[in-house]
């Protein structure tokens, strides 16, 4: 596939990398000379100085024969001008755009972006996205990944396993003899920083971190099996009021009517219009690294501190300090990989990457075949894939334990019918299930030929 990415940040070179470890014809563009030479110096990609809208840059780059432009730069009119370009003058079949300001996503300017106006086939918000990860992740405290799949109806939920777990040392194989009404499947398991599929000999040992597949009403029962009751948080301080924050504090407002929020906002100005946006939610201004203004905001009785401010480090020492002072947990909002890697041992209990987020929604579009949702999972290290089986897909027919299924990859569940159902060795596929799998990286293209229309695979 050729691909134009318009942004060399975080985001697009996280897309490059991962489209171009796949062998696809990428071609990166930037206004930065700095951002463009570490991508070239990186990765296997091309780059070139200049502006993603400018035409005779875009020709540069070969949008005359590319299959797909990602306008993922800092500024969404950029990102609108490139993708229309790309459409009038080089045809280009696929466009996706980073869109980040609300007012061009209001529900009754929806047309917008049709073929007819602005010819844009995805949009991507990251600021909604990444909240309602957010969102995911303080409904359910002792998941550290939330990812929804089938119509809301499918969940992965990412585990720790602590030394008290209760399923610890027990074979897999087991827990399915122990909990027969359960239809939960770990699909993975990341082990010493080594993330593998298991199999049904294998045992979760303290401090794995399992990947677990079940249904939505059994995704507690599920956490309370590995031993995480935890309860949600019902007084919360939130860490910036940017549109990441605002939005988690208004949605939390409308489904939570009992949790009490108070925010922390480092701008008067942004500090007022916050305020004047939300209807129960206390606004504080001031730096969330001004201990008296934390504890003012209660931080010693809170359940959980949020930071999602623009910054890192703030982010980073808001939530130590918070917990410190008496918070009982955090979450932090972390786009540096080294501080994530830190993350646990600065005493974070959890953190949202948002450009994983953001690139797993590329990587729906990207990826041939079927598929219906992409989540990366351990910077790319995997994917969990949601994909439309079809009458030619060779697991339509056959029992699932005679297929021979692609080393790395493990079925979590099959959506048949409104009905989440768990996979064995005894299951069909039929047409037109949905089936949610578990991919190392090396898998996923085997993966997408499987859910192609045609295809000579087995």
């Amino acid at each position: 596939m050729r691909v134009i990415i318009c942004g060399a940040g975080q985001v697009g070179y996280g897309i490059a990398e991962r489209l171009a470890a796949e062998k696809n014809d990428v071609s990166v563009i930037d206004t930065s000379p700095e951002l463009i030479h570490a991508v070239r110096d990186a990765l296997d990609v091309r780059g070139f100085v200049g502006h993603g809208s400018h035409p005779e840059v875009l020709e540069a780059a070969g949008a005359q024969n590319a299959d797909m432009i990602i306008a993922v730069t800092l500024y969404d009119e950029v990102n609108i001008v490139a993708c229309e370009v790309a459409h009038a003058l080089f045809n280009v079949p696929m466009k996706i755009a980073r869109i980040r300001a609300q007012s061009y996503l209001r529900p009754h300017y929806q047309d917008l972006f049709s073929r007819e106006h602005m010819p844009i086939d995805v949009i991507i918000s990251p600021e909604m996205e990444v909240g309602e990860m957010v969102l995911r992740r303080i409904a359910l405290p002792g998941a550290t990944d939330v990812v929804r799949f089938a119509d809301n109806n499918i969940a992965m939920v990412a585990i720790e396993c602590l030394e008290d777990c209760p399923v610890v040392h027990t074979p897999l194989e087991q827990l399915s003899d122990l909990f027969p009404d359960l239809p939960s499947t770990v699909v993975g398991i990341t082990r010493a920083g080594n993330l593998f599929i298991p199999h049904s000999a294998d045992r979760l040992e303290p401090g794995d971190i399992a990947y677990v597949v079940t249904s939505r009403e059994q995704v507690r029962r599920t956490l309370g099996l590995f031993g995480h009751e935890e309860t949600e948080a019902t007084r919360i301080v939130i860490a910036g009021g940017g549109n990441i924050g605002l939005y988690v504090a208004s949605i939390i407002e409308q489904r939570q009517p009992r949790t009490k929020i108070k925010i922390v906002e480092s701008s008067r100005e942004r500090a007022v219009a916050v305020a004047d946006k939300l209807r129960r939610s206390v606004v504080l201004n001031g730096s969330a690294l001004d201990q008296k203004l934390l504890l003012e905001a209660d931080i010693q009785n809170a359940d959980l501190m949020v930071a999602l401010t623009n910054n890192d480090q703030v982010n980073v020492l808001s939530s130590v300090m918070a917990k410190r002072l008496g918070c009982k947990a955090n979450l932090a909002l972390i786009n540096n990989p080294t501080y994530q890697d830190l993350s646990k041992s600065l005493g974070i209990d959890a953190h949202v990457n948002p450009g994983s987020v953001t690139i797993s929604r590329v990587l729906q579009h990207v990826r041939r075949g079927r598929i219906r949702a992409v989540h990366s999972v351990q910077r790319g290290a995997a994917e969990i894939i949601e994909a439309e089986a079809l009458e030619t897909s060779p697991l339509v027919g056959a029992y699932l334990r005679d297929l021979n299924l692609p080393e790395g990859t493990r079925i979590g569940a099959i959506y048949r019918g409104g009905q989440v159902l768990k996979p064995s060795g005894g299951s069909r596929i039929q047409p037109r299930d949905r089936v949610v799998i578990f991919a190392l990286a090396d898998a996923v293209r085997h993966v997408e030929q499987m859910f192609r229309v045609s295809l000579e695979f087995f």
